[in-house]
């Protein structure tokens, strides 16, 4: 079951500074080989382009992530983009969303994204309370946050995303209420809201293992995640995935692409791509993760891949049950049906019976989906599908 059209995840990984909760491939950088990695992003564009499985479909979204991509000039994403269109042809009305830090932007820099193409913005904003911001290791300032909000906004984006992370050490409700208000009233028409985790090979993990940080208990953990799900919504943003609050039909259409298991192909360092084939099969890559070595792969052969990996039905079906449970709605069984050719309870029945009983799982007009309590322990229920 393949589609006619898919999504491209373009990866910048250089950044001002590195996060000590960041588990991503990015790298603080006080310069960056903006050009040299620009041509190499064309280059295997040009390549993929040109070979199966992407060859003759067309971009329905296109997504700007790192690192910091808001590092690198309006000219260079728009020569990326201009690439993309030629190649592979960008639907109208494509979804295209570039990732920002609140510091690294100003009125020109936003009109210049905008003049590109870009047409969603993305602020990691993650608190507007100063000590949170200085604990999780942010350069921006909370006022910086608001500026840029306001800035993009007469720059033209009516699409835009604001990052808050909660259960930081030390935090209270009373202060993830407030980021979420300081939040809404800058009016984005989406919200992303993520709980803070300790990742293997961050500085955080180190300073945990050391026992200089302790992470927020569990209860405290699933007591401000369920705040989070209640206040979010009260403002006008519906919980539509696991972290992620939208207006109506705002929704983040290339993260979409992810949680329903569908085809993208992802260019830059260290980034995966996925395309899928009949009757759940495919097939999953991954380039280099040094930038250097990525961009010498690149601009050599228009390949930089690392490793690959070919997916069975088994695990393509697995896998399409997890991605898609992190969506509030959950999937509908006539879906999995028709791309792996099996019922879903003839799988997966079992399973599914013993979390429907335990009250993690329910279903509904076909649908199945998390329960409350399963939101609360879904790593838990999607390790059973595994």
């Amino acid at each position: 079951m393949c589609s006619m059209s898919f999504s491209l995840y373009v990866h910048i990984p250089y950044c001002q500074a590195k996060c000590p909760y960041c588990d991503f491939n990015s790298y603080a950088a006080s310069t960056w080989p903006e050009d040299d990695y620009t041509r190499a992003l064309i280059r295997e564009i040009e390549r993929r382009s040109a070979e199966a499985p992407f060859s003759g479909q067309r971009l329905r979204t296109v997504f700007f992530g790192g690192g910091t991509p808001s590092l690198f000039a309006p000219d260079s994403i728009g020569k990326i983009l201009d690439a993309a269109d030629r190649r592979f042809g960008i639907e109208s009305g494509a979804e295209i969303t570039l990732e920002a830090n609140p510091g690294t932007v100003g009125p020109a820099k936003l009109a210049g994204f905008r003049a590109t193409g870009i047409n969603r913005i993305s602020f990691g904003a993650q608190s507007f309370n100063a000590a949170t911001l200085r604990f999780l290791g942010r350069i921006h300032s909370a006022e910086e946050t608001r500026a840029a909000a306001r800035m993009a906004h007469r720059a033209g984006f009516e699409r835009i995303n604001l990052d808050l992370i909660f259960a930081v050490p030390g935090q209270t409700l009373a202060a993830v209420r407030n980021d979420i208000a300081e939040a809404a009233a800058l009016e984005p028409d989406h919200l992303s809201a993520y709980n803070l985790t300790f990742e293997e090979g961050t500085a955080f993990f180190a300073e945990m293992k050391r026992g200089r940080i302790t992470p927020a208990g569990s209860d405290e953990q699933a007591a401000m995640y369920s705040f989070v799900r209640e206040e979010i919504p009260r403002r006008g943003y519906k919980m539509y995935e696991i972290s992620n609050y939208a207006r109506p039909g705002c929704e983040a259409r290339h993260n979409l692409t992810y949680w329903r298991a569908q085809s993208y192909v992802g260019v830059g360092a260290g980034a995966h791509s996925f395309a899928l084939g009949h009757e759940g099969y495919g097939r999953r890559w991954w380039n280099h993760r040094a930038p250097g070595v990525y961009i010498k792969a690149a601009l050599g052969e228009g390949i930089a891949e690392a490793g690959a990996e070919e997916i069975d039905a088994a695990t393509g079906a697995s896998e399409f049950i997890f991605l898609n449970l992190r969506l509030r709605d959950g999937f509908a069984t006539a879906d999995f049906h028709a791309r792996f050719g099996v019922e879903f309870d003839t799988r997966f029945g079992a399973t599914a019976a013993r979390l429907f009983e335990g009250g993690l799982l329910e279903r509904s007009a076909e649908k199945v989906r998390l329960t409350e309590r399963g939101l609360e322990l879904a790593d838990s229920v999607f390790a059973e599908f595994l």
